[in-house]
């Protein structure tokens, strides 16, 4: 059974930044992009037990670009918390917590 997926503000303000730079370069990627991130969050609610990074928090790779899907996991609801959508060349310090 699938896990309910809630998005968090941060992570929906991150996504849009992203969205927002592949936009403006002009060279198609936007739509790759928005493609990748609705699979990876499928990808978590289907199966959110990935590798967990810092305390409850957990990770996933967005293949092809340089960002993480950063969430943790309320098991009694069945819900998953996107809580980011880190770039990975940003400075490791600006890791959400």
């Amino acid at each position: 059974m699938p896990f309910d997926v809630v998005i968090e503000k941060r992570a929906l303000k991150d996504a849009q930044k992203a969205i927002d730079y592949y936009d403006e370069q002009g060279i198609g990627l936007v739509g790759e992009f928005n493609t990748a991130l609705d699979k990876h969050i499928s990808t978590i609610a289907n199966n959110p037990f990935y590798q967990l990074r810092y305390k409850d928090y957990r990770a996933l790779p967005i293949k092809k670009f340089p960002y993480l899907i950063l969430f943790y996991i309320q098991e009694e609801s069945n819900t998953v918390f996107i809580t980011a959508v880190f770039h990975t060349k940003q400075n490791t310090d600006k890791l959400p917590a």
